[in-house]
């Protein structure tokens, strides 16, 4: 299907890119999104998808995981690499139904994912969810950047460091990063993490947060074996260390 767009009433000051190839799957997606008063843009292959996020602003992307040409997992990296969409919230949708390609679409840098078939309701929520979590982070005060042992989180700026070189991280890998290290020794359970992270409205499990810890571990961490920043507490959680 070629790519299309859907303008409607802005009613919500939302708008949403649907990257799907299913005809019938993208338009029923559209049309609820637009009852919901979300502008709406849509395109039928990663590659036009990807340039028409970069090209155009949205609050949120809808991104299914098998394409023509570039797929879904390849096109959320490239945006997870990207300053500009790197915090746009994706909400991925798949017909795959196994738990190791739940955990590479979230590892990609996906903030939900969607089994297909899914229903309505259940979309929309998700979808009300991913919005109204992007809206509170944007109003939410400012907040103090945090230093420690070589480590440097500052999220006005949305920057992090280790040892004076930056680290690319994606929106929830930040958010984990900021909430253990600046509070310092305080042990969280997976649990506590989905909540401060995710914000506890979307269908996530403690295994997403385990994956999210292994992503910025390999990231910030010069032995992610041996970390010297995030450390197990078996049994209960993870904690900062105590520098």
């Amino acid at each position: 299907m070629a790519a299309q767009e859907l303008a409607v009433a802005d009613r919500t000051g939302g708008r949403v890119l649907v990257i799907e190839d299913d005809p019938h799957i993208c338009e029923l997606v559209l049309l609820h999104l637009g009852l919901e008063g979300l502008n709406t843009a849509s395109a039928s292959d990663g590659t036009s998808g990807l340039q028409k996020a970069r090209t155009e602003p949205f609050d949120l992307i809808v991104l299914d995981v098998m394409l023509p040409g570039l797929d879904g997992i390849t096109v959320c990296r490239a945006m997870r690499r990207e300053a500009p969409l790197k915090d746009v919230p994706i909400l991925m949708l798949t017909a795959r139904r196994e738990e190791s390609d739940k955990v590479n679409g979230l590892e990609s840098g996906a903030d939900d994912y969607l089994t297909k078939p899914f229903g309505m309701r259940e979309f929309i929520a998700r979808v009300r969810a991913l919005l109204r979590r992007r809206r509170a982070s944007a109003a939410s005060a400012p907040q103090a950047a945090v230093t420690a042992s070589g480590l440097h989180v500052d999220p006005a700026r949305r920057l992090a460091r280790v040892d004076g070189r930056d680290i690319d991280l994606t929106a929830h890998e930040f958010d984990l990063l900021y909430v253990l290290a600046s509070n310092q020794g305080i042990v969280f359970s997976g649990d506590s993490l989905m909540q401060r992270v995710w914000g506890g409205e979307t269908h996530i499990t403690e295994r997403s947060v385990d994956t999210l810890i292994k992503r910025l571990r390999r990231k910030i961490e010069h032995d992610p074996a041996e970390p010297r920043y995030i450390m197990t507490v078996w049994g209960t959680g993870y904690k900062f260390s105590d520098v």
